[in-house]
């Protein structure tokens, strides 16, 4: 997509005034918030893709690997991994596919679970996820076009939404220690 200068105006107010004009007013302020966060979305993955594009990396292989950086010993079951990034199995098969063709990551035998798959992450998948985090850290974390309040505000109001959604739930308390 050609960058362009900024818009004269603000089309998702625009597409809200037509709705309004139209008689959708009760259907108004969720198509704005649902286009506002689509457009979020794009405009924060431009810079995540331009800060991956030196590293050969989606954000899909770069969260598989950052994940595997995660562990203890660098690798995961695979189902683990699925549940973790909460995307269709096919989706993790085929990035799982590209690391290993790529050297970044192994597919090993679950020790106890014969039809369990373990994912490992190798040496240079290890330096790689490095090298991406700090670039994305730099480039993107660090700086993410709000202020602090603003992300917290932010954050705090989408983990509402994906926890009404079903997407988590609240962490049961830790039984005391007998």
């Amino acid at each position: 997509m050609a960058r362009r200068g900024a818009l004269p105006v603000d089309p998702i107010a625009e597409a809200k005034r037509q709705w309004l004009t139209h008689g959708w007013a009760d259907a108004a302020p969720g198509m704005s918030v649902v286009t506002s966060i689509i457009r979020a979305q794009q405009i924060l993955l431009a810079r995540i893709d331009g800060a991956l594009k030196p590293f050969g990396l989606s954000f899909a292989r770069f969260e598989m690997l950052r994940l595997l950086a995660f562990t203890r010993e660098g690798r995961m079951p695979m189902a683990s991994a699925i549940a973790r990034l909460q995307v269709h199995p096919t989706s993790v098969t085929n990035t799982v596919d590209r690391l290993v063709r790529d050297g970044f990551v192994v597919r090993e035998p679950h020790p106890e679970d014969g039809r369990a798959t373990l994912l490992t992450l190798t040496d240079s998948g290890r330096d790689l996820a490095e090298r991406a985090t700090t670039a994305l850290n730099d480039e993107v974390f660090t700086r993410p076009g709000l202020s602090a309040d603003d992300t917290d505000e932010l954050v705090s109001i989408i983990a509402r939404l994906r926890k009404d959604a079903g997407d988590f739930e609240d962490p049961r308390p830790m039984p005391d220690p007998l």
